[in-house]
Formats: structure tokens, sequence, C-alpha cells
């Protein structure tokens, strides 16, 4: 039965043993909160998400190709797993750094397990995509067309789309003492060719490498004039096998298999830069030939091959995937793109608008009557851009404040920003270069948005700035009134699409003096200023929330806590919460992705429930929710429980006060509480289980019950 916020506190209270109590047989109970085994290892916590993630392709409750989508997501998440995560480990044991993680592994033995596990997830992936989905979409009339399968029209034009479009943009490199192998661009396609013969040079090589074209699509449609019927899909890689021999005129292709090469693609940047953003742009380019940490070969490569090429990549059978199809099926997400078949994917739905937002023209007039919280994808992302738009325009806005971590080059943010500067108001721009994969376009909105005339600073070394604020500055009736924007989420309207997060925008005089001494903060110099409402890491986020962890428990029975994070790794707060659930407590986290802490231990954590909820749209809403005595403290954040989050970024936690808010984020919670078909429970040895109705019991999947209530019936 799913667990919700409103009912008694103590109706389901453990009996745990509160550290240096007296048990019943007066044996003295001492439960040690730092031994490693009350901890998860980080590392197979996330691989153990991305595997949540690739379930979801055989979730018949989802769509073929979002099935699809999801296989492919699984091998987009493991690409960044192995670039940082493995990469950082491999990183440690290289420098001499080794440092032992909370679980008591230390880099070699927790490389070892990732090995084991990431082994097993990965041959499950390609199980599941040559015995699952490729079937079923064979079932509706779509074909991945293999070259044993080419009619002879087919052929020929493929033969011809080979001449026209790869043969001419095609680089092939022959292994010789003149020609090394080559510098190969991380997790590009390549395949290793084995030949006989000699070339015109009179060059006896036996081997050459070749790049496929990054220009070039990995899946092509076939037209239908050569095809019977259905959608008929190619692989650029089938193509370049079946014409390799034209790369090598007059020589014998004795074998052609594909490879692919992961690398470290971390960034290291030192903290006392003169120049951060000339800095970044050398380190970018650095990225694509770091250390290789993952191979990746076609089964039937030759096993000298694959140790050749594990030997020029330095690499060893441990960092060796044979896979069984292409070896980037990350790139299978063009399905969407080239199938027409809207039956097989997502309904359509229109995210809503709240009726004091639709009834007024100014959101200035709807923020000054009370605060708005909207809840995205199921609430429209609009209302914050209309926001800016209507202040960049408004004659009475005089400065315009706003940190942007990710968002796009072009997005109508960035042009509500670039307007406002253009009509000459005082616009400045925190923008964090460091935010992981979009460091290049952020660099390019740096840029666009100094040419606009906007104030651009890149925060403080040392710290990424990850909250989500934005400040209008407005003259009202003689006087400066601050209307502020705060959110869980990024300001990207695509993500805003696909990701759950909470837009909050309110006048409250508090927290606009608090926010804009942040700003002063980020962009000036000076001490710590006095904040009022708000928590701020590095200074204050992390030690209020173990203040207020505390209360709860200095509650007993009557205390309780829900936490909804993506992750969850911070020691310290770990143990708040595990003495918290000693001391009676009833704890729910909501945690997508990494958890170290192990729940439902007895004497330890009995009282703690972790579920992670898989499904539509990413989870990435942050709340702290506390009990209070039942006058309830509810915080959302930007901030996970994560040491980088709060001890080494810029976030920022908000608290919810108006009462209908509060009940409206409290039915929230307690709807993916009640989930019980798209959550997943972490046992105590470390398994996620996923729920399933009882007998006789609905389907709840918490997202579709938000989708219905706040956006209306998809």
């Amino acid at each position: 039965m799913a667990t919700e916020i409103t009912q008694d506190p103590g109706a389901e209270a453990g009996t745990g043993v509160v550290a240096g109590a007296e048990s019943e047989d007066s044996e003295l109970n001492v439960i040690d909160l730092d031994a490693s085994e009350n901890y998860f290892n980080r590392e197979i916590s996330l691989l153990q998400f991305n595997y949540r993630v690739l379930k979801q392709a055989l979730d018949t409750t989802h769509p073929l190709i979002n099935r699809l989508i999801f296989c492919c997501i699984f091998s987009s998440n493991m690409d960044e797993f192995f670039e940082i995560r493995v990469a950082g480990l491999r990183q440690q044991m290289k420098y001499g750094r080794e440092t032992v993680g909370m679980d008591g592994l230390m880099p070699e033995q927790a490389l070892a397990e990732i090995s084991r596990v990431a082994h097993e997830y990965i041959q499950e992936q390609y199980e599941i995509l040559n015995n699952v989905l490729i079937p079923e979409m064979e079932k509706e009339d779509i074909h991945f067309v293999r070259r044993r399968e080419w009619t002879p029209a087919q052929a020929e034009w493929v033969r011809n789309y080979f001449e026209d479009e790869i043969l001419p943009v095609v680089s092939p490199i022959g292994l010789d003492p003149s020609h090394p192998f080559p510098r190969l661009v991380n997790k590009s396609l390549n395949f290793i060719v084995e030949l006989d013969g000699k070339d015109a040079f009179g060059r006896e090589t036996g081997l050459a490498i070749v790049p496929a074209p990054r220009s070039l699509p990995r899946l092509v449609r076939l037209p239908d004039e050569v095809c019977t019927g259905g959608e008929n899909l190619v692989f650029l890689s089938s193509m370049i096998h079946a014409h390799a021999d034209e790369l090598f005129p007059g020589m014998e292709v004795k074998g052609c298999y594909q490879f692919r090469l992961t690398r470290n693609a971390d960034l290291e940047l030192e903290d006392d830069l003169e120049d951060l953003a000339s800095a970044l742009r050398g380190e970018l380019l650095s990225r694509r030939f770091g250390d290789g940490v993952r191979l990746e070969v076609a089964d039937n490569c030759p096993e000298e091959l694959t140790q050749f090429l594990l030997t020029e990549f330095g690499l060893t059978e441990r960092d060796l995937y044979r896979v069984h199809g292409p070896v980037n099926l990350t790139r299978l997400m063009a399905v969407s793109g080239l199938v027409d078949r809207p039956d097989l994917n997502y309904s359509a739905f229109s995210p809503s608008i709240p009726k004091q937002i639709r009834s007024k023209d100014s959101m200035f007039d709807s923020i000054s009557k009370r605060p708005i919280l909207l809840l995205h994808p199921f609430e429209n992302f609009s209302p914050v851009v209309d926001l800016l738009r209507q202040a960049a325009k408004d004659p009475h806005v005089l400065a315009i404040r706003q940190t942007l971590y990710r968002t796009g080059v072009d997005s109508e943010i960035v042009a509500a920003l670039a307007d406002a500067a253009q009509r000459g108001k005082e616009v400045t721009a925190v923008i964090e270069l460091r935010a992981r994969f979009s460091e290049a376009e952020n660099l390019e909105l740096a840029s666009r948005l100094q040419e606009a005339g906007v104030i651009v600073v890149y925060g403080v070394v040392g710290y990424k700035t990850h909250s989500k604020m934005i400040l209008v500055v407005r003259r009202e009736e003689g006087r400066l009134r601050r209307y502020v924007h705060l959110g869980t989420g990024n300001y990207h309207a695509g993500n805003a699409r696909l990701y759950t997060d909470y837009s909050y925008m309110t006048c409250d005089e508090s927290i606009g003096d608090d926010v804009n001494k942040l700003f002063q903060q980020l962009t000036g110099m000076g001490k710590a200023l006095k904040i009022k409402k708000l928590f701020h890491a590095p200074f204050t986020l992390h030690s209020r929330l173990l203040e207020l962890i505390e209360r709860e428990a200095a509650l007993g029975e009557k205390g309780r806590l829900v936490f909804k994070f993506n992750s969850l790794t911070e020691p310290q707060l770990i143990k708040a919460l595990y003495r918290a659930s000693q001391a009676g407590v009833q704890i729910d986290l909501i945690i997508r992705g990494i958890c170290c802490l192990r729940p439902g231990v007895p004497g330890l954590s009995e009282n703690i429930r972790v579920r992670s909820i898989i499904g539509r749209f990413l989870e990435h809403t942050r709340v702290y929710y506390f009990g209070n005595s039942g006058r309830p403290q509810v915080y959302c954040s930007s901030a996970d429980g994560m040491e980088r989050n709060l001890l080494s970024r810029v976030e920022v936690a908000f608290p919810i006060e108006d009462p209908d808010l509060v009940a409206r984020l409290r039915e929230d919670l307690d709807t993916y509480l009640a989930d019980n078909c798209q959550s997943w429970e972490l046992q105590p040895d470390g398994q996620y289980v996923q729920n399933q109705p009882a007998e006789e019991e609905d389907r709840f999947a918490s997202q579709l019950v938000l989708l219905e209530r706040l956006a209306g019936k998809p």
C-alpha cells in the first residue's frame, strides 16, 4: 500500500534501535553510521538507474517507438557514465589519487564490479533490441533491411547512395610506418578492415581504418519506389560494409568490422584561471581525444583484431564490449523522425495554463495578486517566457538579471534578454560555461548576448552556478518592486516538455531581496550577505537541511520527512536521515537515480522507504517536505542531495508558503508515493523491485495521473 504524507505519521512507526540505547536484553546496541555496509556504491547505483530506463523498453504500456527510444536513452546514459564516472575512477588510479568510497570500495574494486554489471546490462540491451523490439517493429511493417535481404533494386539504390554521398567524404587510412594508427574522435563509428594484396605504391599493409563520416546519418530510409511497402531503413554501416572494396581498389577486403571508442570527456580546469572562456575553448578540443575508457566491437570481429585494438587504446578485456548489432544504438533515435507512425508514439498533449494567468494580460498583475507555482511539462513553460518578454517591453522595468545553465542559443528566453538590452534596460546574465556537454553552446550563447548589450558574467570560478533565478526590477507607484522566478530546472523550453520541474513566481519582498543579494554575490565580490528566506549553497543550504532533519528527529514518531531528489550521495545528509529513522520518523525518499542510502535495515533505517519513478518524463523536481508537527514546511530547490550540490555549487532552495500551494505540493508528492506501476522500490540488499498493482487494484501511474489532472487527458 502506498504511503501518503497526510496519514498519521506514527501509524507505521518502526521500533528502530537508537544508537547508544539499551535493547530489551540489556545489551548495548551501537550502530556505526560510518560503517561501509550502510552505504551503496555510487557508480553501481547509477548503473541501476540506467537499467531501470532500459527496462522501459519491455513495458508494453509505452508505445513501440518510445520503447525503442528508451533503449537508445540507455545507450546515451551509458556513454556519459563511461566518459565521466569510469573515466574519473581510472584517473584516480593513473595519478595515484585513489580514495575509498563510503561503501568501502577502492577504485580498482569499483571498476571490476562496474565491468561485471555493465556487461550484463549491455548484453541484455542487445537481446531486447534483437529479440523483442526489432521483431515487434517488423510486425508493424517497419523494417531494418540487412544486406542479405536487399532486393536487386535496393542494392542498386544503395550503390548509388554510396557513390554519391559516402565515397566523396570518407577517408580510409591504411596502417603502415608512414600512416600510424589515427587519433579517432570520441564515440565515432569506425571500421577496422583486413586487406590482402598490394596498393598502387606496392605497399602491403594488411590493415586499414575507415572512420565513418560524422556528417552522414547513421540510418537512411529507402525510397518507396524500391520497396514493396512499409517503412524500410538501412544502416550506414551496412552500406560501408557492402562497398568497402571500393575504398581499396585492386585489393581484397577479407573482413570489415565496426568498432567505437569511448574516451574520457570530463573537463579539468584550474580554479585560478585568468580567462575561463579561453581555457574552456582549449579544453573542449581535447575532450574529443581523451584517454580511452571503453571499446565496443562487433561480436564477429576476429580475436586478433580485437586484441590489436585493445593494445592500441591501452585497454584490457575488462574494457571490451562485444555487441551483436550496431555499436552506437543512440543513433536509432532517428527512427522517430524517419517513420511517420503517430500511433506508435506517445499521444500529443497540451500543457495547461492556470486560470490565474489566463485571465490576465500582464504577468506582473498575476504575480502581484498571489504567487504562482507551475509543474512542467504538465503545465506550460510559456508563462516564464512571457514574464521575460513582457519585462523586455515594459517601460517601467529597469533591470533584469538571470542565471543560465542550459537554455539553448536560439531560445525565446535568450531572445527576450537580448531584446531587453537593446531597449536600454540593464540586463545581466550569469552564464555557467561549465554545464557539462553544454559548454560549447554556452560559449556561443555568451557571445550572442554580449553582442546585444547584455552584461555577461561567468559566475564564480570553482563553484558551478546551478541555481535557476530570474529577477525583474520594476518601478511601480514611485517605488521599486522585485519580481522573481525560481525553478528546479533549466531555462530550456525543450527540457520543459520532457523533464518534470517546478517554476515559482513571486513578488514577496523578502525573497526578492534575497535573490538580489545572491546576484550581488555572483557578479560582485565581498562577504556572504545575510539571507532571510532562501537557503543557498555553498553557505547555508547544507547546514539548514541538517538542522530541519534534526528537528523532525526530535519529534520521534510524530516526525515526517519526504524528500524528492535526483540523487542522494552526501554522507552527512544520509547520516542525519539514519538518525531520524532511528528516532521513529517516517521517511519517504523519491530518488530518480543514485541512492547511496540503504533503506529498511533494522535498527538503522527501517523507517525509510526509497522509490524511483521512471516513466514518459524525466523526473527532475527537487522538493524537501518537513512535517513540522502538522505545520508543514516545504522547499523546492535546484539542488540534489549530493556533495557537489550542497558544498561546491551555487544552489538555491526556496520556501513555498502559500497554504494552497503547500497543499498542492503535498498532493503531488502523495501522487508519486501512490504510484503502483512506474515506481521501483529500493531493497535493503541494493536491488530495485518494480511495484505492481495488487489483485483487483487499478494501475496508478503517477505521471499519467498528473498529466490528466493538470493538462487534461492526452
